[in-house]
């Protein structure tokens, strides 16, 4: 006997997967939009070339891949659009209500990442792709700003009871350097004394024998984390090349597949 198509099943869209990351770190304004000096959390995004939302900033993702794990999906297009191999990635939340594409049902699973200053001056920039602070964000695709204040609110909370901050800085690094992340992130300013009272007694660093030398202030101890940083997801872009599962393009491109 034929089976007979339900209303409901003909009416039925299909879904599509995609993953999108947010990218964090830690830079003073370079001319492109903040208004304070003072290092800042900053992000990457992507021009979209297509509608949706053409000409729109959003932010780096793809349709998942059928063979690809989540973290490898999100590590492969931040490589692919920024040159970006984080230190640290985590998956955030899923985001899928039904009007978030304009064009047909995504549902969207978001990761966030940590890179380091240094890193993230090596990111591979171009007409479609360019940091931006992410307290003077333009508009954004689809539902990404509510991604990313859903990102900064995690990772306000996460700096209060974790390490995290690592991901930001060196193998070594100043309080005060350390002192400039909590800042920038929890976007106030902290007393210089009780940060340092609170820090050494929280028994996450350790002083090192070395100092930070040649700035325009008196040299300063360098101190080191006593454990290294959690990684939730460890992808197949942070392992050596020979386990890789997925062929990855060496040229990083520089517009965003990601549909929602």
């Amino acid at each position: 006997m034929q089976r007979t198509t339900t209303p409901a099943e003909a009416d039925a869209t299909p879904v599509e997967l995609a993953v999108s990351t947010v990218i964090f770190t830690l830079r003073t304004d370079d001319g492109f939009g903040a208004d304070d000096p003072a290092p800042a959390i900053w992000l990457p995004l992507v021009r979209r070339i297509r509608e949706p939302y053409d000409g729109r900033w959003a932010l780096p993702g793809g349709p998942l891949g059928a063979a690809q794990s989540l973290a490898d999906a999100a590590a492969s297009t931040l490589e692919e659009t920024t040159s970006l191999r984080p230190r640290y990635l985590e998956q955030l939340y899923a985001f899928g209500d039904l009007d978030r594409s304009p064009a047909e049902r995504v549902v969207s699973i978001v990761y966030w990442a940590l890179v380091g200053s240094e890193e993230a001056k090596r990111t591979h920039l171009g007409q479609n792709v360019r940091w931006f602070p992410a307290d003077a964000l333009p508009p954004l695709a689809f539902d990404h700003r509510e991604i990313v204040e859903y990102a900064l609110w995690r990772l306000r909370n996460k700096l209060e009871y974790s390490h995290i901050a690592h991901a930001f800085l060196g193998d070594t690094f100043t309080l005060t350097e350390l002192r400039e992340v909590h800042e920038a992130v929890l976007q106030k300013r902290l007393d210089p004394a009780n940060f340092r009272r609170q820090v050494e007694a929280s028994g996450l660093v350790l002083a090192t024998d070395e100092l930070r030398t040649g700035g325009r202030h008196r040299p300063a101890r360098l101190y080191r984390w006593t454990q290294p940083i959690a990684r939730p997801d460890t992808p197949a872009a942070s392992r050596p090349a020979s386990a890789r599962t997925s062929n990855t393009p060496t040229t990083p491109r520089a517009t965003s597949q990601e549909p929602a």
